[in-house]
């Protein structure tokens, strides 16, 4: 299917061949008939893209100070890999789509197929989008003006918030698609409107729909204008839906308003505040946060939880299904917002117009008639990228997911192992996409049976989310391939015990987890020192983690397991590695948040107890600061120490013969853990990198840990 991406790195935006998204849960597939470009945050993302490296760092010093503090803790090289990994990962345009419902995912039963729907999908032939940002088109409403819902929502949010009286007069400040929407929306609900711009175009639009304007290349003063507007008093509120750095929009807006009137930032502006503008009115100033409450919530948008009507009136979806009521019943006019039309093989020409000089407002692109979304041209859920053949050297792998640590890590390891990479699956299939061009996969699919069934694919890497890897571990399994999955291996005993009896069945199978550490050039150090070493270990592992939201898909156990599950499971096993010796017992606290509050998931300390005598502590917090190193490993033993910082210089303190073995670029092993494991598909090894019993035994370990936490 076509599909228009955006490169941040170089400012290229393309029409790329993608494979059809694959459904889920809580989602519904939509065949696109209209998209609409938002020119103001499109025109922003392009002109971004096209930027030097020294001006995307002035647009975000935010992110600048991340990767201060990252070069500071991982060195220079690294982070530079990171950021232009980063920058390298396509972006899919758009947020306004229409189409008809093709198929529905589990667990949705407020659509039918064939229903006409807006949602925010991308510029694509078809989307997949959460149950909850789709909303079903009155049949009085064409496609055409439908595509403007999502604009329309945007400015109706504002309006909300800014909760507008009949009779009431406003100032709107900024006439592009969404100030115009939000002037015709006020206009609905009997308020006076009076709209600033500089365009001619844009304001004589405003005048159509009812609005008094204010011509500022003209030199009008848009102050007294306000002043003379409404007579004499002050307006009572100013929307501002421009999109500059300049603070004079919320200055002007403070000047204009009555005493306690209020202004409601939609766009962007300059947000150095005077406090004497706002003081001596009591103004009230808020940003409005996109189309409605549920906005960047994962339970609302990504669950498809909804939020009672009794305590949340107008949600995201309910805002689109008020913005479709006005369309229905002729209260918006978005006919006279069209300034274009494209069809989607012509996007490339739409944003050059979107970038360039000549005037533009709503540009909408057409995709083919309906009537195809069954056919063969948008549904294919592979791309092929090069001939299909089996290579020869053995070791062909099928990847599973391709997102950021994919991309950044695992599958340049396993490239530069020597593997044959022969397809990659992904659910959206624009990442997969991004790694198949990048690294040289012969195909991309969004099917992951279909890669699964391919017999030249011996052997197979899940990179997934991690509610995933088990069920796929055991279908990779039962397909006859090798499997490499990335930690955690499950998320409950119940699901371990299924990769177990799949294994089982499968015994001939090589089946590794991505504990990479145990590899890194000096653990393998520290581990030939300790081999002569009889007597017990105290191991000291300290994990500066790292804030992560409470939203975040890690955090939730049914998706990410927690941060314990999802990644303390990478030191577990690194010190029973060390150990060599079985784990005996675990225990685990966590910090409360508050006397006797609840235990926070990501700040705990775990101690292991080994059979041999050994002790390993874990310090596992995510309450530090980012500018101190991630990880810490010391070990006391026989009168002698041990101590790694960071993967990058380790230290001996009373070892005979040797003193520091430090690296001049950080190495947690992930080079040769790929390599250990492509080694054994080669070689049809009967002793895989990792013993299969270890492997149970730290997931057994950490799962005790998490439920001891809980």
């Amino acid at each position: 299917m076509k599909q228009i991406l955006q490169n941040l790195r170089n400012g290229k935006t393309e029409v790329a061949d993608v494979p059809c998204p694959a459904i889920k849960r809580g989602h519904v597939l939509v065949g696109t008939t209209n998209t609409l470009v938002s020119a103001g945050t499109e025109r922003m993302l392009v002109s971004f893209g096209q930027s030097s490296l020294l001006g995307k760092a002035r647009a975000q010093p935010d992110k600048v100070r991340q990767v201060l503090d990252k070069i500071r803790t991982d060195g220079l090289a690294p982070t530079l890999e990171a950021v232009f990994n980063k920058l390298d990962q396509p972006l899919p345009l758009g947020y306004c789509n229409v189409g008809q419902v093709l198929e529905l995912g589990d667990g949705v039963t407020e659509f039918s197929i064939g229903d006409r729907v807006v949602s925010n999908g991308h510029h694509a032939e078809v989307v997949s989008v959460p149950k909850n940002l789709c909303c079903r088109i009155p049949d009085r409403v064409t496609d055409e003006a439908a595509v403007f819902t999502v604009i329309g929502a945007i400015g109706l949010q504002g309006i909300r918030l800014i909760q507008p009286t009949l009779g009431e007069s406003f100032v709107v400040t900024g006439l592009g698609l969404i100030g115009l929407m939000t002037v015709q929306l006020l206009r609905a609900q009997g308020c006076r409107v009076l709209g600033i711009d500089f365009d001619p175009r844009k304001l004589a639009l405003a005048e159509q729909f009812g609005a008094s304007v204010v011509r500022l290349a003209d030199g009008e003063d848009p102050v007294a204008a306000a002043n003379t507007f409404s007579r004499g008093r002050g307006v009572d509120g100013v929307l501002i839906t421009a999109s500059t750095s300049s603070n004079e929009p919320v200055h002007q807006a403070a000047i204009m308003c009555r005493k306690r009137g209020r202004i409601v930032l939609v766009g962007v502006a300059g947000l150095e505040l005077s406090r004497a503008d706002f003081y001596e009115k009591e103004l009230s100033f808020q940003v409005s946060c996109s189309y409605g409450p549920g906005r960047y919530d994962p339970a609302y948008e990504q669950q498809g939880v909804d939020y009672p009507p009794g305590l949340v009136r107008w949600t995201e979806q309910r805002n689109f299904e008020a913005v479709l009521d006005m369309l229905a019943e002729d209260k918006v006019d978005t006919r006279s917002l069209i300034s274009h039309r494209f069809e989607i093989d012509q996007a490339e020409a739409a944003y050059s117009l979107v970038t360039g000089e000549a005037p533009s407002l709503g540009i909408v692109l057409r995709y083919p008639g309906t009537d195809e979304h069954s056919g063969s041209g948008r549904r294919i859920a592979t791309v092929p990228l090069a001939p299909a053949t089996t290579p020869p050297g053995g070791a062909s792998l099928g990847f599973i997911g391709s997102g950021n640590y994919a991309t950044a890590v695992l599958i340049p390891a396993f490239k530069a192992s020597g593997a044959q990479l022969l397809s990659v699956a992904s659910s959206t299939g624009v990442t997969g996409l991004h790694a198949a061009r990048k690294f040289g996969f012969q195909s991309t699919t969004t099917d992951t049976q279909q890669l699964l069934d391919d017999p030249r694919v011996e052997a197979v890497v899940i990179s997934t989310r991690h509610d995933s890897h088990a069920a796929l571990t055991v279908a990779a399994l039962d397909a006859g391939k090798h499997v490499f999955v990335e930690k955690p291996l499950a998320l409950s005993v119940e699901e371990l015990e299924r990769v177990r009896a799949a294994w089982e069945t499968k015994g001939d199978r090589i089946l590794m987890v991505g504990f990479n550490r145990r590899f890194a050039p000096q653990i393998q150090r520290i581990s030939g020192l300790l081999e002569g070493i009889s007597q017990p270990k105290v191991m000291v592992m300290t994990v500066n983690a790292g804030a992560i939201p409470r939203n975040h898909w890690t955090q939730d156990p049914a998706v990410g397991g927690g941060r314990i599950v999802g990644e303390a499971c990478h030191f577990i096993d690194l010190l029973r590695f060390l150990a060599r010796s079985p784990i005996r017992d675990v225990e685990a606290s966590g910090l409360q948040d508050g006397p006797g509050g609840q235990t926070i998931g990501d700040v705990a300390t775990i101690t292991l107890r080994f059979e041999d005598g050994s002790i390993g502590t874990i310090h596992y917090l995510a309450n530090g600061h980012k500018s101190f190193a991630k990880e810490r490993l010391e070990i006391f033993t026989a009168g002698r120490i041990l101590q790694l910082d960071n993967f990058r210089r380790l230290s001996a303190f009373g070892w005979p013969g040797f003193k520091r073995f430090n690296l001049w670029r950080q190495d947690k092993g992930q080079r040769h853990c790929a390599a250990a494991f492509v080694a054994a598909v080669r070689q049809g090894s009967t002793e895989p990198p990792i013993a299969f019993a270890d492997i149970m035994e730290v997931s057994r370990a950490t799962l005790a840990v998490a439920a001891a936490l809980r």
